[in-house]
């Protein structure tokens, strides 16, 4: 049988599926949010200039301070 609404057992008992149900809507979001900006033209040109940028900047510190 359910709780009653007002005991506060049966709150902490859904608590966890709570934040289950909030981290999906969030991925959720972002998952939209990556879709949209890589529809959009000046988006995806955006986005592929900083992924290239921190390619960059990862392989000079590679080359730098682990290869000389």
């Amino acid at each position: 049988m359910l709780k009653p609404s007002d005991d506060p057992t049966a709150t902490e008992d859904w608590k966890s599926l709570r934040e289950l149900d909030r981290a999906i809507a969030e991925d959720r979001l972002t998952a939209y949010t990556w879709k949209k900006t890589w529809a959009d033209p000046w988006g995806r040109i955006k986005l592929i200039a900083i992924f290239v940028g921190l390619t960059a900047f990862a392989a000079f510190v590679v080359i730098n301070d682990l290869i000389l």
